[in-house]
């Protein structure tokens, strides 16, 4: 029982935590209202705000309030949140790049009478914009703030 209130008093857990759920219903608001409600989209990767964003910005700014910037766990936030949205921005956006080219020529060879490359279709969202990852850090900034400043 201790664990579960330890973890909802723990800034550093609900600052993200927090964060990640925001975006992921702002998201799911999004695509909602875009191409209709899908549940199966719900868990998915991509889309505006970024909620891989929103989660490390949020580390990052309760830590750095909390423990100040020149603290050892700011660091190791900062690196981690560092590579996190570049994993977002660069290596899972080339993934989907990868993705949208192998169902194209997916489809090229069925138009053509040949045997696909792969039965099922690849992932095409997985990756971020620009755009998706600041909006998903002034998400991250503000659920920080917010849990920084509630009074516990």
């Amino acid at each position: 029982m201790y664990i579960l209130y330890d973890l909802l008093f723990n800034e550093y857990f609900m600052a993200p935590a927090i964060a990640w759920i925001v975006a992921q219903v702002i998201k799911n608001i999004i695509d909602s209202k875009r191409c209709g409600f899908n549940k199966e989209k719900l868990g998915e990767s991509g889309g505006m705000p970024s909620s891989h964003a929103a989660t490390v910005v949020a580390l990052i700014a309760i830590t750095g309030a909390n423990l100040g910037t020149g603290s050892f766990e700011f660091a190791i936030a900062f690196f981690f949140g560092f590579i996190t949205l570049y994993d977002a921005r660069r290596v899972r956006f080339e993934a989907q790049r990868h993705g949208r080219a192998l169902n194209n020529l997916n489809e090229e060879r069925e138009e053509e009478g040949k045997q696909p490359l792969d039965i099922k279709r690849f992932k095409e969202k997985m990756g971020h914009t620009m755009p998706e990852l600041v909006a998903g850090g002034v998400v991250g900034i503000i659920c920080a703030a917010v849990v920084y400043y509630l009074p516990i």
